[in-house]
């Protein structure tokens, strides 16, 4: 499944958020400038986030499993975190 998102938080900031939300969860798999890799018993998720279209960052988060897995549950969260770190107020709801 493939998730996207985008916020103004710059790339850098994006994928140390991804470092710290999936890196406790699972094993880094893949690392490159603009792209993180996490693999564990759920499954791969990769994290990518770009500069799109001035100040907004392109954020896509892909799993190698079907829709509504544990992982799939992850990433969502995931992108949550994103948008709350933007806009603190944002209540994060769901069950994820």
């Amino acid at each position: 499944m493939k998730y996207f998102h985008r916020t103004t938080l710059s790339p850098d900031a994006v994928l140390a958020q991804a470092r710290a939300f999936f890196g406790v969860r699972m094993a880094p798999a893949d690392e490159a400038p603009r792209r993180r890799a996490y693999a564990g018993a759920l499954g791969r998720v990769t994290i990518t986030a770009r500069a799109e279209g001035g100040h907004y960052t392109f954020v896509e988060v892909s799993t190698d499993q079907v829709g509504e897995s544990e992982l799939d549950r992850l990433a969502k969260r995931f992108l949550a975190e994103v948008h709350k770190q933007v806009e603190p107020a944002h209540e994060l709801r769901g069950a994820y």
